[in-house]
């Protein structure tokens, strides 16, 4: 059973509003699909969490309130820039099209679903290999997919990184290589800023969030 990631890059006039608002915004890194139920006829339900560095998410429910789309939808703040984001909205044609090449007969799609600032969607799947190059071929007009990994499914790898972002990931493997985490620690921030050729106040919110994410995923499974 093989494992599939790739990068959907999406052209801006096929691109959900809110992936083009999180876009356009600084302050905004990414919104990731958490959950959803899908209703045979819209509106559909979905969770995201919606994470950045000072995001004015007073400006981003107004977008929302502006959707016609959207039938309803609750922001619930919390006290780390993040927010978790409930939504019931109409699914345009065009992202049911783009959903469906991910989501046909013989593959499963993963949890969570990544809208990244940079214009590109995320997304894992699960299944026999020519059903993963189906999913790739089938991908609709006006996106293109990057493959970052392709492999053996082994649902403990994918888990301990998959709720860290690409810089995130870069500190940790920074710090790891430093000596950040050894006992007693080797590495300092300082060094780990200057694998990643950034400020040491950068390096360490960087590690800040990748740890936070890590072991809020621990304690997840602990709870289940």
């Amino acid at each position: 059973m093989r494992y599939l990631r790739v990068a959907v890059h999406q052209e801006a006039a096929v691109r959900h509003p809110m992936h083009q608002y999180v876009v356009e915004h600084e302050g905004f890194d990414r919104s990731r699909l958490l959950q959803y139920v899908h209703a045979t006829e819209n509106p559909s339900t979905f969770l995201f969490h919606v994470e950045g560095t000072d995001p004015d998410f007073d400006a981003y429910e107004a977008a929302l309130d502006d959707l016609e789309s959207v039938v309803e939808h609750e922001l619930s703040r919390c006290p780390d820039d993040t927010a978790y984001l409930y939504v019931r909205e109409a699914v345009p044609e065009h992202a049911a099209d783009f959903v469906g090449a991910f989501a046909q007969p013989g593959l499963v799609g993963l949890l969570p679903v990544e809208y990244r600032a940079d214009g590109t969607v995320r997304v894992t799947v699960v299944g026999p290999a020519g059903r993963l190059q189906d999913a790739v071929d089938e991908t609709p007009d006006r996106m293109t997919v990057e493959v970052l990994e392709v492999g053996e499914y082994d649902a403990r790898r994918l888990d301990a990184g998959g709720g860290l972002t690409d810089r995130q990931f870069e500190a940790v493997a920074a710090a790891v290589d430093a000596g950040y985490y050894d006992t007693p620690r080797e590495g300092s921030v300082e060094d780990v800023g200057e694998r990643l050729d950034c400020a040491p106040g950068t390096a360490a919110e960087l590690l800040r969030r990748a740890e936070r994410s890590v072991m809020e995923r621990v304690v997840a499974d602990e709870s289940v």
